[in-house]
């Protein structure tokens, strides 16, 4: 038997029923399908969606993933491990390169004075860079305990002043410290001893970052430090370090003696010229010194726009060690840790120009793009937070975090267009009571 029911008949029965309906649920009902799409999450953008995905992919390597790969490459690698004694006292000369620095050198002098070292086997040079208060001054007021003083007459730039006081220096191996940076009395002998092994052309101290008693300001800076000391752990284990610390680090003479043009880094370039010269550079973890934290993240946020931009421009003019060709792992660490740790901050752009596209169809999208402008505005009150009056954690990290990527922006904008830092002006941190 035939149902006498027909589709016709659905059709116009639906169509009476609407007769009777209000008009915004008859809308409704004509447009379902589109309101179902959307309630789902409507369709999404493959390109924006790969964007995101590489973004964030990217990202998590430069912080996470290469560590992670380098570990598991140390542990299938035989460990190097350092020497902890010295078999003998090669000549050091210590140098430390100032601007304006009358309210730090006499301390620096008299701890660098006291330092565990046979003093018939150290040099120590002062290399003002044109300093126009007290401070050539006050070094020469050390002459009679052996301090050297080295005056740039006309200023260069930290790296054109050691360039210039190349000639001065007597030592087998040179180490280069900062005069606002506390270098403990036992911490010269495992930098030193690192040059037993005969591979080794430039070994670099283990910062610690530290502050006043019950100072909390720039907390940040503290975490990201400790993460970059690990780093370099892993790094010595693998290939050796891709960078020396700028505050306290030894090189060996004849590597020290090779030409870096005065607006690029020198304490970047060591570990460069060191690879070239088929050196490796080492982190050596007894050789602590204490590093205080910069007052603000104003302040540390032009020291890494200054720092950064020299490192890009020094890579650009050592860019043949990218080549793994040539230089195997090395080239690989080198990209991993500076490159893609610089081109990161692009990719959180791009991840948030897609964030943007989906979000006019993905409620999910809406709710990331919600989170990362509510971290924008965390990082906003932690950046204008009055100085001297501390902020919570919960500010100051995440302004530390963005601050610094938005500083790797500028720096690579600035290095591309060819803008030189030659003349620096030393970070100014706070003296602090340290063990």
């Amino acid at each position: 038997m035939k149902s006498s029911w027909s589709e016709d008949t659905s059709l116009n029965l639906i169509e009476t029923m609407s007769c009777d309906l209000p008009p915004a649920v008859t809308a409704v009902g004509e447009n379902l399908d589109v309101l179902g799409s959307q309630v789902a999450g409507g369709p999404m953008d493959p390109l924006a969606i790969a964007v995101l995905v590489g973004a964030v992919a990217f990202v998590g390597y430069a912080y996470v993933g290469y560590p992670c790969l380098l570990k598991l490459v140390s542990l299938l690698r035989p460990g190097r491990s350092l020497p902890n004694a010295l078999t003998s006292w090669p000549f050091v000369s210590i140098t430390i390169p100032v601007y304006n620095e009358a309210a730090t050198i006499a301390g620096k002098l008299r701890r660098t004075l006291e330092i565990d070292y046979p003093a018939d086997r150290l040099q120590i040079v002062v290399v003002s860079d044109a300093s126009t208060d007290d401070t050539d001054i006050i070094v020469q007021g050390f002459a009679d305990r052996g301090v050297e003083l080295f005056r740039v007459p006309v200023r260069r730039g930290k790296t054109g002043a050691e360039n210039a006081a190349l000639p001065l220096l007597r030592g087998e191996i040179i180490v280069n410290t900062d005069a606002s940076i506390h270098v403990p009395p036992d911490a010269l002998r495992p930098l030193i001893a690192a040059f037993t092994d005969p591979t080794v052309g430039v070994a670099s101290g283990r910062d610690v970052s530290v502050t006043r008693l019950g100072d909390q300001s720039n907390q940040g800076e503290s975490g990201y430090v400790e993460y970059e000391m690990w780093l370099r752990e892993l790094e010595t284990r693998v290939e050796g370090i891709v960078g020396a610390s700028g505050c306290f680090y030894a090189i060996r003479a004849d590597l020290h003696r090779v030409g870096v043009p005065d607006g690029l880094s020198r304490d970047f370039a060591a570990a460069l010229i060191a690879r070239e010269s088929g050196y490796r550079s080492a982190s050596v973890p007894h050789a602590i010194c204490f590093v205080p934290r910069t007052a603000s993240v104003r302040a540390e946020f032009r020291r890494k726009v200054r720092t950064m931009t020299q490192g890009m421009q020094t890579l650009m003019y050592k860019r043949h060690l990218l080549n793994p060709a040539r230089f195997g792992l090395f080239a690989w660490m080198l990209f991993s840790h500076k490159v893609c740790r610089w081109l990161a901050p692009w990719a959180a752009l791009a991840a948030l120009a897609a964030l943007v596209v989906l979000s006019l169809t993905a409620p999910w999208a809406r709710w990331l793009l919600g989170g990362v402008a509510a971290v924008g505005l965390v990082a906003a009150a932690g950046w204008t937070w009055p100085l001297g009056r501390v902020a919570a954690r919960v500010l100051a990290i995440p302004a530390y975090l963005v601050s610094g990527n938005v500083a790797a922006l500028l720096a690579s904008i600035g290095a591309l267009r060819g803008a030189h830092h030659a003349t620096w002006e030393p970070t100014r941190r706070d003296g602090v009571a340290v063990p």
